[in-house]
């Protein structure tokens, strides 16, 4: 007795439809809220954009992101690094078997408040990315914007970078800058870099997957 035909109940894309793009896998490490991982999420969602979230994870359980990815739907993992005290490398020793299960191909440092070791940098040498709130090479480490200011610099910004074993000394893939004005604050001035963070992360991260696509 022959088998029925299968019939092809997909229907056919609209012709206005945006293109379909083959997505690079993307792992996302956070700390905190996710602001970043929030513009990542938004880009992902696009059909064209060449990119797509497999995991969120964190090293603190009572991160807000974490919650902002779990209800995008998306999988989400919290490897704490409490229980390992000093041990900095067996702690990235877990997080890399969980990237390497989640198939991912990139890694994302959207607020990830930990020095990396070079165990792991070197793992995911010139696949792991990072957004940094100045215009390196200028204001490396922590509070930038008060260091802008105090230095008199015109312009401020941000700037995405491989990440290497010397803070904010990798590569830079793209930067992003605002004027700094005579009315400026730190919080003024970090609340409109980080409008720009939101843009440019993206921007990067479609341009290296493109790369990793071909």
């Amino acid at each position: 007795m022959k088998k029925p035909p299968v019939r092809n109940r997909t229907k056919p894309p609209a012709k206005n439809a945006p293109k379909k793009t083959e997505k690079v896998p993307v792992a996302i490490l956070i700390s905190g809220r996710g602001s970043n991982m929030r513009a990542l999420i938004e880009a992902c969602a696009r059909p064209d954009y060449p990119a797509e979230i497999v995991l969120v994870l964190s090293n603190r359980p009572d991160a807000p992101g974490l919650e902002v990815a779990e209800e995008a739907g998306l999988k989400t993992l919290v490897i704490d690094h409490k229980p390992f005290g000093t041990d900095r490398e067996a702690h990235e020793r877990e997080i890399d078997a969980a990237l390497q299960a989640s198939g991912a191909m990139l890694v994302v440092l959207a607020g990830y408040m930990r020095v990396l070791t070079p165990w792991l940098v070197n793992a995911w040498e010139d696949r792991m990315l990072n957004i940094h709130p100045s215009l390196l090479p200028a204001f490396p480490g922590l509070h930038t914007h008060e260091a802008a200011l105090k230095a008199g610099v015109k312009e401020h910004g941000c700037t995405v970078h491989l990440v290497t074993s010397g803070v904010d000394e990798g590569p830079i893939l793209g930067q992003a800058s605002v004027p700094i004005l005579e009315t400026d604050t730190p919080e003024t001035l970090a609340a409109r870099v980080l409008e720009q963070e939101h843009l440019l992360y993206p921007d990067v991260l479609e341009m290296i997957c493109d790369v990793f696509a071909k």
